[in-house]
């Protein structure tokens, strides 16, 4: 018997993530704050929930997808009231790109009340989300970790199992600073064949062929090129709310982030251009501003 499934947090990878639950066979109550998103789930399979409190009493598991570990642990505390409830074998799966120390102690404190957390965070566009074409990379009891594999097998392509409580949330840093760099290089290397008089169509499929290539050009590249970068389906914002986790972190365990300090600034300077609810290939806006070159 398919495992009960709440689901708060309605949102781009939320939404994607659902369909793929129903679509496998799994009931999913729902929340979310914009009760217009609950009522475009509502039918095959989806029941929307009058209030997140009464999540923990209809479900075995129950996962988040909401923007950061601050919203998370005020979810779990004040909404799903979980040091409340009388939830003893209930799952709590995260799928928020969480900081790694506060994802482990709310574990910590969930395990306290018998109930089991796994970090599962995913490496993927809302557009591949939608797709079962991102990757998870999870943390927390390994005994927790297969009983939610079925369940993880239907959301994504590739499932890795990277350790303790925290594990997933700090394997999601460490891939999302490398695909970012991959982002902010494709877009130097765009505006200088720009600025040089090369075309850029040609250049992003040169690029493609060559030793130079990143998955990233196939996801950035097209939206860099178009100039099509209003419809995110990764906000520049939450790219930046991520970088900002990756240089605590290395603050934390005395890593040298140079590049993802660079990558901050060229952030932070298009969300104080207002940009910051668009695509996150908007950082070739952030060069093509420095080179005069119009949009």
């Amino acid at each position: 018997m398919k495992k009960r499934i709440g689901f708060v947090g309605l949102g781009l990878m939320g939404r994607g993530m659902v369909r793929n639950l129903l679509s496998a066979g799994f009931p999913v109550v729902g929340y979310d704050i914009d009760k217009g998103k609950m009522e475009a789930l509502v039918g095959k399979g989806f029941q929307k929930a009058a209030s997140p409190e009464e999540l923990p009493l209809m479900v075995d598991v129950i996962i988040l997808s909401l923007p950061n570990s601050h919203v998370v642990n005020d979810v779990v505390g004040n909404s799903l009231k979980l040091f409340e409830a009388e939830t003893r074998g209930l799952i709590l799966i995260d799928t928020t790109t969480a900081d790694p120390v506060m994802s482990e102690a709310l574990a910590f404190r969930l395990r306290e009340k018998g109930i089991d957390m796994l970090d599962a965070t995913i490496s993927g566009t809302s557009k591949m989300c939608a797709e079962k074409d991102v990757t998870f990379m999870v943390g927390g009891h390994e005994d927790t970790f297969k009983e939610c594999e079925p369940i993880l097998s239907v959301l994504g392509k590739k499932i890795f199992y990277m350790g303790g409580n925290g594990s997933g949330a700090l394997a999601k840093l460490v891939v999302n600073l490398v695909l970012g760099l991959n982002r902010m290089v494709l877009a130097e290397g765009l505006c200088l064949a720009r600025k040089a008089g090369m075309d850029p169509q040609r250049t992003l499929d040169l690029l493609k062929g060559s030793a130079a290539y990143s998955k990233a050009m196939d996801q950035k590249g097209q939206k860099m090129v178009d100039n099509d970068l209003l419809l995110p389906e990764g906000k520049l914002a939450f790219h930046l709310k991520d970088v900002r986790l990756m240089l605590d972190l290395g603050h934390r365990v005395n890593a040298p982030l140079i590049l993802s300090s660079l990558h901050a600034q060229a952030l932070e300077t298009e969300v104080a251009k207002g940009r910051g609810e668009w695509d996150n290939a908007d950082i070739i806006s952030f060069y093509e501003d420095l080179a005069n070159i119009p949009s």
